[in-house]
């Protein structure tokens, strides 16, 4: 059984259409949503947290039927919002404690759970600081942690990275890792950084204008391009790209430099390397070319990349 389903799902805040007709099903592991901004990402969330009404379509989530449902998946659902969520005032402890009071647990349970989520994230000793002094990889852990308190089965999380150094944003992306694959939990991450996605996910959404325009298996939708090769060669580039192109090839120069050839039928590889010695250059790279996420992120919205 699927984790989270929706069918034909229209979402209108007032006369504007944010959802047209999304379906899809996401059955667990770590599921990266992307899109441009105001493609509708944050109003897809919200509609799996019951905060916005399907117009017309259906929406399941654990078993219940949204927004029905909504009170019961959320005691199952994490969210770790974009924007701050905490506040300044008081200690990260006393802040997730009464989020587990908040949820139902008694006030000794949530103290105890409490620790344990912020031992996870790596949050020391600072956790009895008020968080008004925190730094924001601190601020970050923070909204993790209360996100996990109660023992999630999903978890979503919008921008989970932002604002983080390298180093901040590398354990905050294992962090993620381990949960959705090692520890069962579904994790549904929206970035506008395709590393990240590729670093923790193993599926996607590519959501653009209000609807899902690809989807799929990161590792299947990057796979070798047969034919498609990339080579580098030491001098006489451009002598080089006009030979391959007479020679009925097509080529063109990626941002990394290399050239990106695509064979036609009846050539064979060693055809490249007898060009190159024709054109007085040697090949110094080759290799058959893997489509990029973002090479598939950029056609299935509709640009150049």
């Amino acid at each position: 059984m699927a984790v989270i389903e929706m069918e034909n799902v229209e979402v209108f805040y007032d006369d504007f259409q944010a959802l047209k007709g999304v379906s899809c099903s996401i059955e667990g592991g770590a599921v990266g949503l992307l899109g441009p901004n105001g493609a509708g990402k944050s109003t897809m969330m919200k509609t799996f947290l019951g905060f916005n009404r399907a117009t017309s379509g259906s929406v399941r989530i654990l078993g219940h039927d949204m927004p029905g449902g909504a009170l019961q998946v959320r005691q199952q659902m994490g969210y770790m919002p974009e924007r701050e969520a905490v506040s300044p005032n008081i200690s990260a402890v006393s802040f997730l404690t009464y989020c587990g009071e908040l949820l139902g647990m008694t006030r000794i349970d949530a103290r105890e759970r409490c620790h344990e989520v912020l031992n996870y994230v790596g949050l020391g000793e600072s956790r009895y600081r008020n968080m008004e002094t925190f730094s924001t990889g601190m601020l970050q852990r923070t909204k993790l942690a209360q996100a996990l308190i109660h023992d999630p089965k999903i978890l979503l999380l919008d921008e989970p990275t932002n604002g983080l150094d390298p180093e901040s944003r590398l354990e905050m992306l294992e962090l993620v890792r381990d949960l959705a694959h090692n520890r069962n939990v579904t994790v549904l991450l929206s970035s506008h950084l395709l590393p990240d996605v590729q670093h923790v996910c193993d599926y996607i959404l590519i959501i653009n204008e209000g609807k899902v325009v690809r989807e799929g298996v990161i590792s299947e939708l990057t796979a070798m391009q047969d034919h498609h090769f990339e080579v580098r060669v030491r001098e006489n580039k451009n002598r080089y790209m006009e030979a391959l192109t007479q020679s009925g090839y097509q080529c063109r120069e990626m941002k990394t430099g290399d050239l990106l050839v695509i064979q036609p039928p009846g050539k064979t590889p060693r055809d490249l390397f007898t060009l190159a010695r024709d054109c007085e250059t040697q090949v110094r790279h080759y290799r058959q070319a893997r489509e990029s996420l973002s090479d598939v992120f950029m056609e299935a919205i509709g640009k150049e990349s």
